[in-house]
């Protein structure tokens, strides 16, 4: 089980490297995030990687739009939210744990899926880190399309 420190830095990091991969935003483009999580969007990890994301640019509202329905879900909402959300206008699904994940890929192989989770090799949701194949991505580089 990834730990609490373990998670909040592995969201700062992400959400660091978001801005490289959009080389700048794009002067009134929306950038569309779902979800696909357990826990509550106030909870400390997420309000930390809210923040990071605010402070570089990215803001809840603006130019940025977040799915809140898709957090705080049972594990057996799962597939059916990632179908709902694959139906309309998204840059990248963020999912969190196993089950999450093979729920997005279930539902697209062309939204980019940005997966948190202990073992992404192990449990067989990527060939490997360093070229997981598909549209699932633990790097928030492959993530956005500009």
């Amino acid at each position: 089980m990834i730990r609490r420190r373990e998670l909040i830095g592995l969201l700062g990091g992400a959400a660091a490297a978001w801005p490289l991969a959009t080389s700048g935003q794009e002067f009134g483009r929306i950038y569309r995030v779902g979800a696909l999580i357990v826990s509550p969007r106030d909870a400390p990890h997420h309000v930390a990687f809210f923040d990071e994301l605010r402070r570089l640019g990215f803001i809840d509202g603006q130019n940025l739009a977040v799915d809140v329905a898709g957090y705080g879900l049972s594990v057996e909402r799962f597939a059916g939210h990632a179908a709902d959300l694959v139906k309309g206008p998204l840059d990248v699904i963020l999912a969190t744990g196993d089950e999450a994940v093979r729920s997005a890929q279930r539902a697209t192989t062309t939204i980019p899926i940005l997966a948190i989770t202990d073992d992404m090799v192990g449990q067989g949701l990527v060939h490997s880190l360093a070229k997981p194949g598909g549209n699932t991505t633990g790097d928030y580089h492959s993530c956005i399309r500009t």
